[in-house]
């Protein structure tokens, strides 16, 4: 009988894919906002990462809204880095929303209704509403059942406990399918929404908690609760301003959302529901989280969009607008013009810039130690120290996306530390931008619809066309 080896099993109850920035977890700053110098994933750019710091803090303290920020500087200057970093230091309840500039054009509804989405698919809306709940520690669940099948429904007890009374309910066929559905058990403290009939497992009793020698880690211990049963709680949901465009909008609902088919929101039901949400601001049941909406490649929209960018920022409800480019003075797109990064110069004065820098040859090394370390793989010092150099040399892109390669190369002759063998050997397999441009210069003849003249070849214009 063939034996099972324990470690060729797999877990494979989640699934991690590793991103480009996947391991972002934050801004690395300190409670000074301070930039520290590796932390959270950063590392490097100082100045930036203290500029974005102090907007994430204004943003958080509502002290900031309508605003823009431009994040300008070279191509691999950890740009897009520093926006994932805002978002991971704003948490889950401000909304963060995404958009690359070329997605506009792809978009099956006009350039100015995508942008509209995205501003407010960027505004968050917190809603409270009070509910009567019923909230006790299960002391005992009695489930009769009938001898024929089929005979008659399901019916039960259940008895619930608080520190100061005990009540027996009587519980019908579909509690009692609720019931089963989330494994509840004597000794568990729930808590049931009496409008909905929803039961939510807060968690076992602190007077359950030797009932077994060993529990998953999973298991959360929660005191029992005092006073009455019956509670009024105030339950708190956070939608989008987008949310409850397409729910108000079309007419499958909510359903909308998952299906995809947003198309385009008539002025008339956004202007209905900005006045709603203002009457419940007034009253005390909704307040308005302005987010964060950021546009990467902000170089590709046009004088159009610009125009609308230009208007959108001034309204009473607009979140904080970051955008990005990596583009010096060129034209605007859909002109004829030259601005600096391809924006109008009106836009551009009221945008708050901020600068990213080359890295220095210390934080490529930081950089590609902790690409090592997300992707779970051992380079030997020598390898690390020839990978920066090759990183200083082509992009810190290149030199990132040659561990994963050295990494196969390394696995296919059976070693588990990746050497400087295997970089070198990915690095003459996979060319960088330099040496394929340097390759098609030379060989441009045989090239079909090349523009270079024969002869012109050499290696200063290589060099040249390299950004």
């Amino acid at each position: 009988m063939a034996e099972i080896k324990l470690s060729d099993m797999r877990d494979l109850t989640r699934i991690e894919r590793i991103g480009a920035h996947s391991h972002i977890r934050g801004l690395g700053l300190d409670s000074a906002l301070e930039p520290r110098s590796s932390s959270e994933g950063m590392v490097g750019q100082t100045s930036a990462r203290k500029a974005a710091g102090i907007i994430v803090k204004m943003v958080q303290e509502g002290k900031i809204a309508g605003r823009a920020v431009l994040l300008a500087g070279q191509p691999g200057t950890g740009k897009t880095a520093i926006a994932m970093g805002m978002a991971k230091s704003l948490g889950q309840e401000t909304p963060f929303a995404m958009l690359a500039g070329s997605e506009l054009f792809s978009l099956e509804m006009s350039k100015t209704e995508a942008l509209m989405q995205a501003f407010r698919k960027a505004i968050g809306v917190r809603i409270k509403e009070e509910t009567e709940v019923i909230e006790g520690e299960v002391v005992e669940v009695q489930i009769d059942r009938p001898a024929v099948a089929g005979a008659a429904s399901k019916t039960g007890k259940m008895t619930l406990k608080t520190t100061e009374m005990e009540t027996v309910y009587d519980l019908g066929g579909k509690m009692i399918e609720a019931l089963g559905k989330e494994k509840v058990q004597s000794g568990d403290v729930i808590a049931i929404d009496k409008a909905s009939g929803k039961i939510t497992k807060l968690g076992r009793s602190f007077s359950r908690s030797r009932d077994y020698d060993a529990m998953g880690p999973q298991t959360k211990f929660v005191q029992c609760p005092d006073g009455e049963l019956q509670k009024r709680k105030e339950v708190v949901h956070c939608v989008t301003l987008h949310e409850i465009d397409v729910i108000n909008s079309r007419t499958q609902g909510f359903l909308a959302l998952f299906t995809g088919d947003t198309g385009e929101i008539r002025a008339e039901v956004r202007e209905q529901i900005d006045t709603k949400v203002a009457e419940w601001g007034e009253e005390g049941k909704a307040e308005i989280i302005p987010g964060v909406l950021f546009i990467d490649e902000v170089h590709m929209l046009d004088i159009e969009c610009f125009s609308f960018l230009n208007r959108a920022i001034e309204n009473d409800m607009a979140p904080i607008l970051v955008v990005a480019t990596n583009r010096g003075i060129t034209s605007i797109r859909g002109t004829n013009y030259r601005s600096p990064h391809g924006i109008p110069i009106d836009f551009l004065d009221r945008l708050l810039i901020i600068s990213t820098q080359p890295y220095t040859p210390e934080d490529i090394r930081k950089i590609l130690d902790i690409r090592s370390q997300e992707e779970d793989i051992e380079m030997s010092e020598d390898a690390k120290v020839l990978l920066t150099k090759i990183g200083e040399d082509t992009s810190l892109r290149y030199a990132i996306n040659l561990i994963t390669s050295a990494a196969l190369a390394c696995q296919k002759r059976k070693g588990k530390v990746v050497e400087m063998e295997d970089i070198s050997r990915v690095y003459e397999l996979f060319y960088d931008v330099k040496r394929s441009t340097q390759y098609l210069m030379e060989y441009q003849s045989q090239y079909m619809f090349s523009e270079v003249p024969a002869g012109e070849g050499d290696e200063d214009e290589a060099n040249a066309m390299v950004p």
